[in-house]
């Protein structure tokens, strides 16, 4: 797997209008698109820094894996993963498993600002969340 570049860094927050004043005076920039993912059960920011994109990500419902990170993290929410893109998907999650690590997703899926999405487990990646992300074509 050769990623391209940084995708972005998934941070988990419990409120997307409190939490970005705070990012948007961290990186200069305003938010540039909200969004919501139905499937995964969030509501996404996007805030760039150079080349890499600053997701937050506020969930939607408390059955989410957003949430239940939040819980977990003591209600504080968090950095949740980093992404990396990839020309395909598919491949890199092909060379994933046939390197022994654990897959979440088998295979990708349509994630946030239309990009082709999979996760790779924390228990093969050192303990980080970790997503491979594909730019539409």
């Amino acid at each position: 797997m050769k990623p391209t570049h940084v995708e972005h860094i998934g941070i988990a927050v419990t409120s997307l209008e409190s939490a970005m004043p705070f990012f948007e005076f961290l990186t200069g920039n305003k938010c540039y698109s909200i969004e919501e993912v139905a499937d995964q059960k969030v509501k996404t920011a996007f805030f760039k820094v150079g080349e890499v994109k600053v997701e937050l990500l506020e969930p939607t419902s408390p059955e989410s894996t957003i949430a239940k990170f939040i819980e977990k993290n003591g209600g504080r929410g968090g950095v949740h993963h980093i992404a990396f893109n990839v020309n395909s998907v598919e491949e890199a999650l092909a060379e994933a498993s046939k390197a022994g690590i654990e897959l979440i997703d088998k295979a990708p899926r349509k994630g946030a600002e239309n990009l082709m999405i999979a996760f790779l487990h924390p228990k093969s990646t050192k303990g980080v969340l970790t997503e491979i992300c594909e730019q539409p074509k």
